[in-house]
């Protein structure tokens, strides 16, 4: 039996980020479209080969997007909302949709924006209206099509798109509209997309239905079986795709779906293989997700050559390979990672040598003479790693094991420590703060690179830090903040900033993963067991407090955070890694209080991100995630208030959880929404006190005063005054100075007025 290999996505951004720097200089008007195309086109036809070279005989097409590919397929259906008209640059509306502003410097309330499904990549949320329409627009996808086979090159291009079930699950209806009345419109526009792809002799179109892996309702199974009998198709052939999870109770929908493909996740689920085999036809290809598409460890070849065997042993239908999911979520390449460890070096594998790891398994599954040696490499790497005694400590572990003796929540319930901590802080009603990080200058980095490449000594590093937290605490104050913050301009990143201070991690020099448009992180590698050798950000916290007789909060990022914006070991459970960074923040947490510093504020923006797609693992992963929360919290005396921040999440299946937590305050994300977000508070009746964003820093947008009261009024009407704090929805790292200012001067002014 042949085996053929696929990708499912390449990662948008490129290797050195291009598509970033580009993006940033179309927006700031220094090139123009076609410029920014000509950047795009690039990357892709760079990509491509990278994929052929690899021995791929499909090549995603499609995938790539100049933002974000929910965005893409929005764009492409004419899906459109009308306030962002349709100019004659399609460019512009594009980006008025994205982020609020288009080529023309046009303010708009951009989409809303929120996590894909349980990853760290934000989505841009298609909107809905009573009397939707859909037009058909897939000249972007035909031209990229074009380009591929412009290429010549051995693999065949497999366009990908975004399932119309699962587009329509992801989008919101801004009205009472009920979404699966504008299937039949919709799936109109997709049967004439798949027309026009087998115009053009297209063989196999990806189609991506992650929705198959959730707890569906009955009428959506009902819709996915009448869209497919639909969307079948004599010319040509549909790979559906799931991933993140196992198919569960949807797996005989699935297999019997009028498709002639099926890809399943075999990193995150490899059991469901069995049920899958008693399924599906024999008449269907099956696509096999061995590689891991989200980790960055190499993977097992021989553990992966059992999942193949175990499928060929029962299936008589071809087989494919592939990555579980898109690699967008992981780097490009672990070569130019030249300062890490050749031992350490040697676990990793980023996007490319994830395609050469199926290149390797397709050898050894076909009887190759290099499937010898090739397994034998891949054994001792993962060995290799698993038995290292730098992962394992024993003080950390025998710290774990003694848990029980610690405290886990706080022993005094909210209203009383309200009441301690006002009498401490004397603030206004309405207080006024922001969520910690202040813009991020070119400068700013300039001085972190050139301290780390030891072009200037600690000591003239240490002076400027300080210089930058004096003129932000003086920014702060001039502004009339209540609650201040001293700016975070010694980190490079909420989270790689404090793995660089805990043992355990491993960061990198080029290891980028795109978050949402030009935003890209470099998420560190939790390898080992977790403790802090000493304080991290205590001294800077000091310094800030030092310079004004207004709080200064303590910023740190939470353990639940940490670890779900980390590539994470996956020798033990994460429950006992989440553990372990919650004892070593604990730590500075206590080291904080002991210096003064009376606001904390832990932020836990990844705790819903973390939640399982499946409704019965949900509560074993609240369970100790908001354990760790309360461990790293609750030590502290009842008149140190604790925050926490969450932003870009839906919370109406966690608002217990987030009650659990027991922070004194809680900041959200709240502004794109209208407030909408905030409903789920209200609905619990959330006792403690919440900040909900009304500045929207994702945007380049400058909100008016008068805007902001509309938002916070609206929070008023819902919520006791007295819960209530005014803040942006999250940092202002990636804002300038200017347009913070005229921002966060409104907000003041939008808070006096609340108090008037």
């Amino acid at each position: 039996m042949s085996i053929q290999l696929h990708n499912l996505g390449f990662p948008r951004i490129g290797a050195r980020r291009e598509l970033k720097f580009a993006l940033e200089q179309y927006w700031r008007g220094e090139i123009n479209g076609d410029a920014l195309e000509t950047v795009a086109a690039q990357l892709r036809a760079e990509h491509w080969r990278w994929q052929d070279q690899a021995g791929l005989d499909w090549l995603p097409v499609g995938d790539f997007s100049l933002y974000d590919h929910v965005l893409d397929t929005s764009v492409m259906l004419g899906a459109i909302p009308d306030r962002f008209g349709q100019d004659s640059d399609a460019l512009t509306t594009y980006f008025r949709m994205a982020r609020g502003r288009g080529a023309d410097n046009q303010a708009f309330a951009a989409l809303e924006m929120t996590k894909w499904f349980d990853t760290n990549y934000h989505f841009l949320v298609p909107e809905l209206e009573a009397g939707q329409t859909f037009k058909l627009n897939p000249g972007r996808l035909l031209a990229q099509l074009a380009e591929c086979k412009a290429l010549n090159l051995t693999a065949q291009p497999k366009p990908v798109l975004l399932g119309p079930l699962t587009w329509l699950w992801l989008a919101k209806a801004r009205s009472n509209v009920d979404k699966l009345a504008l299937l039949d419109a919709l799936l109109t526009e997709y049967a004439a997309l798949l027309q026009i792809l087998s115009a053009q002799g297209v063989e196999w179109v990806q189609i991506d239905e992650p929705v198959l892996v959730l707890d569906l309702p009955t009428d959506w199974k009902t819709a996915l079986e009448m869209s497919y009998h639909r969307l079948q198709s004599r010319e040509l052939k549909l790979m559906l795709t799931t991933y993140f999870d196992d198919l569960g109770d949807n797996t005989q929908l699935a297999c019997r779906l009028p498709v002639q493909g099926l890809h399943i996740d075999l990193a995150r689920a490899p059991k469901q293989l069995d049920r899958v085999l008693d399924n599906l036809p024999a008449y269907k290809t099956l696509s096999l997700g061995l590689i891991d598409g989200r980790g960055v460890w190499r993977a097992d070849l021989n553990d992966k050559r059992a999942l193949i065997d175990q499928a060929r042993s029962r299936f008589s239908g071809a087989l494919w390979l592939a990555p579980s999911c898109s690699l967008l979520h992981v780097p490009i390449d672990v070569a130019p990672e030249t300062a890490i460890e050749p031992e350490l070096k040697n676990w990793l594998a980023f996007a490319r040598q994830k395609l050469l790891e199926l290149n390797h398994l397709q050898a050894i599954a076909t009887g190759a003479e290099t499937a010898a040696p090739l397994l034998a490499e891949s054994q001792a790497a993962v060995a290799a790693r698993l038995q290292s005694p730098r992962a394992r400590k024993a003080d950390v572990r025998r710290r774990l094991a003694a848990l029980d003796s610690l405290p886990r929540q706080r022993q005094t319930p909210f209203k009383f420590r309200q009441s301690l901590q006002q009498q401490q802080l004397a603030l206004p009603q309405f207080p006024t703060t922001t969520i910690g990080s202040f813009p991020q200058t070119t400068a700013i980095r300039q001085l972190r690179r050139d301290y780390k490449q030891g072009r200037i000594d600690p000591t003239d590093y240490q002076a400027a830090i300080e210089q930058a937290i004096a003129d932000c605490i003086a920014e702060q104050e001039a502004l009339g903040l209540d609650v201040l913050v001293h700016g975070e301009f010694e980190r490079n990143d909420m989270v790689e900033y404090f793995a660089e201070h805990l043992d355990g991690f491993l960061l990198t020099q080029n290891g980028w993963v795109q978050s949402y448009g030009s935003r890209c992180v470099k998420p560190p590698i939790l390898y080992g067991d977790v403790s802090r050798p000493e304080p991290i950000t205590v001294a800077w916290t000091r310094y800030a407090q030092s310079l004004t007789e207004k709080p200064v909060k303590g910023m740190l990022t939470g353990p639940v955070t940490v670890l779900n914006w980390s590539f994470v070991r996956d020798d033990q459970p994460r429950r006992e890694t989440a553990l372990q960074l919650a004892l070593a923040l604990s730590d500075e947490v206590k080291d904080l209080e002991q210096a003064g510093i009376n606001i904390i504020q832990i932020d836990e923006a990844a705790l819903r991100e973390g939640l399982p797609l499946k409704h019965r693992d949900r509560a074993e992963y609240l369970d100790w995630a908001i354990a760790a929360f309360r461990l790293t919290a609750s030590m502290v005396a009842d008149s140190t208030q604790i925050h926490s921040h969450m932003c870009y999440s839906e919370f109406n299946d966690i608002i217990q959880a987030i009650a659990d937590m027991d922070a004194d305050v809680i900041s959200i994300e709240a502004s794109r929404s209208g407030m909408a977000l905030l409903q789920a508070f209200v609905d619990f009746n959330y006792p403690n006190a919440i900040g909900p964003g009304i500045y929207d820093i994702h945007s380049p947008n400058q909100p008016s005063a008068t805007e902001m009261t509309g938002l916070l009024q609206q929070a008023r009407t819902v919520l006791d005054d007295s819960q209530i704090w005014v803040n942006p929805d999250c940092g202002l790292k990636t804002r300038g100075w200017e347009e913070v200012r005229g921002a966060l001067a409104a907000m003041v002014e939008a808070a006096k007025t609340a108090r008037r």
